[in-house]
């Protein structure tokens, strides 16, 4: 069964590989970020984990804003 990634639902289940994948980096890099309480944990099903979606994309944006406030300001 193919995922429609473009209409998910802000409760929708995704795993380890959409967020790699989305984000160009690495599920070590994610694994160390919630270790350090600075990504949220995963939901557990059984023995699988997953992200929900709404929590992936609010880090996502938060991520975004930090970038962008202190990233020095171009003269214009």
């Amino acid at each position: 069964m193919k995922v429609d990634y473009e209409n998910l639902h802000p409760n929708s289940f995704i795993d380890m590989k959409f967020i790699t994948t989305d984000s160009k980096m690495t599920d070590r890099f994610f694994y160390n970020l919630i270790s350090c309480g600075k990504f949220p944990g995963p939901v557990k099903l059984g023995r699988a984990s997953r992200w929900i979606y709404a929590d992936y994309t609010k880090w996502k944006k938060q991520q975004i804003a930090l970038s962008r406030s202190s990233s020095p300001h171009l003269p214009g």
